[in-house]
């Protein structure tokens, strides 16, 4: 029993190390994208934006999606006595990673011309090349996180991904700041862009090394190979994990594949739809800070919940399925509502000017609907359901594709954020249709207190609308620097704390919170 416990307690810290490095890479992954289009403007922006869904996808399947597969062949290996072996384990898995990973450079290498001629801009050829590099560095990282996670080592994954992270974020902006300086031309910032991945992911592999280097996890004993196991859990499983971790990613592939063409079909020139798309862009940080607050914090409530769980201890596993659930659907629809009200102030904050205010406005829903899909898309894995979730984000991704194909000719580039939010309505519609499927006990929205959800909106909106109409317009970046935090932090602190005040939450679904009691207090004031 004593080892169990201890057991559950090393899983427990070991997700804790990994969802806490993936909200630093995400932070980190929103955050730099700013100064980026601060020192390059929209055309350099739009540049590095035609080239980051190939590196994303890359990293997702070095940092999700095959370590899962490897990860899952680790603990089966384990379980059946076999162990690690060079020969046996680690040669074949290299091989096969090396193989899937070797036919998506060789595709694009070979046809990096023909892709960015479909992207519209035969510019970018170079960049994608260089990209292609990148995914050769993948059966490495993978293979070595995948064992220490099915080791239930956790740590040489979070320190590859923030040190990756940190070490390419550094060497983007070093680039960014160089074109800015000496004016070079804007599609250095594609190539430099590769570069810095292909640097970030060898640092990764150099970390990963060191932790090989002192734990050792190889063992000597031997075994027949089970090839076609071994195929169809990297393909199945390793595609399927990586999949259910990229959707916005996939999103903007859709765009970078697209987009061009069909402004141009609207009526802009080439270098206004290559401006166009760059202010598209700025959504994205913003999108992807917000997604982090609606469904990160959330997921941290959600403790692992195999299958089998579930029929052991029903009621405890609804109750905490349903509190992920339900603070996500709050926590989001604050972030949206708020994202949509300073949007005016934060556009021109952030990147100089309110071009595309009305339309990265339609797209702030993007955060809503993602961190609800997502929350919903975890649970569903943690229950067992990884292929099914993986083929919504493949609907999600063909809707886009066909709305922005229908909608951006006749509307522009608002077009486009209409065919994000409508694919990722139905992605979030697909994931919880499949949870109520899974769990008809659920039932979500009864538990959803819309008084209180509605008076806390009210009460941010207007918090929000009677500043705005006092201070007036504001000139300066500082000012609007002072305005745009104060408003955030002030506006946040108004929301939660009229949800806690008009009881949108119980008292045991607070307990799960950090500062618990805080919260609890707040929460039974009102009864006063």
């Amino acid at each position: 029993m004593e080892k169990n416990g201890h057991e559950h307690n090393k899983l427990l810290q070991g997700a804790l190390w990994l969802t806490l490095a993936g909200m630093i890479s995400k932070l980190l992954s929103a955050g730099y994208r700013i100064p980026l289009q601060n020192l390059t403007g929209d055309l350099g922006f739009y540049v590095y934006q035609q080239v980051y869904p190939f590196l994303s996808i890359a990293m997702m399947l070095a940092l999700y999606g095959f370590p899962s597969a490897v990860s899952k062949m680790t603990v089966d290996m384990k379980s059946a006595g076999k162990g690690l072996s060079m020969r046996s384990f680690y040669l074949p898995l290299f091989i096969l990673l090396s193989v899937i990973a070797g036919s998506v450079f060789l595709y694009l290498v070979f046809n990096a011309a023909e892709i960015a001629v479909w992207a519209g801009d035969p510019e970018l050829e170079q960049a994608y090349q260089l990209t292609a590099f990148v995914f050769l560095l993948i059966p490495f990282s993978a293979l070595m996180r995948g064992v220490f996670q099915g080791l239930a080592c956790m740590q040489p994954t979070a320190y590859s991904q923030i040190g990756e992270q940190l070490l390419r974020v550094i060497l983007i902006l070093t680039a960014a700041v160089w074109i800015y300086l000496s004016h070079d031309h804007i599609y250095m910032m594609g190539q430099a862009a590769a570069m810095a991945s292909l640097i970030g992911a060898l640092t990764a592999i150099g970390i990963l090394l060191c932790f090989v280097v002192r734990h050792r996890p190889i063992d000597s004993v031997r075994f027949t190979i089970p090839w076609r196991y071994y195929v169809t859990t990297l393909l199945i499983l390793g595609v399927s994990a990586a999949l259910n971790h990229m959707v916005l990613v996939i999103i903007q592939l859709a765009d970078t594949l697209t987009l061009i063409p069909v402004l141009q079909a609207y009526g802009l020139s080439g270098e206004e739809a290559m401006k166009a798309k760059g202010v598209f862009d700025r959504g994205q940080p913003l999108i992807q800070l917000g997604t982090v607050l609606g469904s990160s914090f959330a997921l941290a409530l959600l403790p692992a919940i195999p299958g089998e769980k579930l029929k052991q201890d029903t009621e405890a596993i609804y109750h905490s399925i349903r509190s992920t659930l339900l603070f996500s659907f709050y926590l989001a629809i604050g972030a949206t509502i708020g994202l949509m009200m300073i949007f005016p102030e934060a556009n021109r904050l952030l990147f100089q000017n309110a071009d595309g205010t009305g339309t990265l406005q339609i797209l702030a829903n993007a955060v809503f609907l993602s961190s609800v899909g997502i929350t919903a898309a975890s649970i569903l894995q943690g229950l067992g359901y990884m292929k099914r979730t993986a083929g919504f984000v493949a609907v999600a991704f063909f809707l886009k594709w066909t709305a922005n194909q229908m909608l951006v000719p006749w509307l522009g580039i608002t077009g486009s954020a209409i065919a994000t939010v409508l694919s990722l309505a139905v992605f979030a519609g697909l994931l919880m249709q499949a949870l109520k499927r899974k769990l008809p006990k659920l039932q979500v929205a009864r538990h959803i207190s819309w008084f209180a959800l509605a008076v806390a909106n009210a009460g941010m909106i207007g918090f929000i609308l009677g500043v705005r109409y006092l201070v007036g317009p504001i000139a300066s970046r500082t000012g609007l620097l002072v305005y745009v935090m104060v408003i955030s932090i002030t506006g946040a602190l108004i929301y939660l704390g009229l949800l806690l005040r008009f009881k949108a939450f119980t008292e045991k679904e607070l307990s799960l919170l950090p500062f618990a009691r805080i919260f609890i207090r707040l929460h039974k004031e009102r009864d006063h």
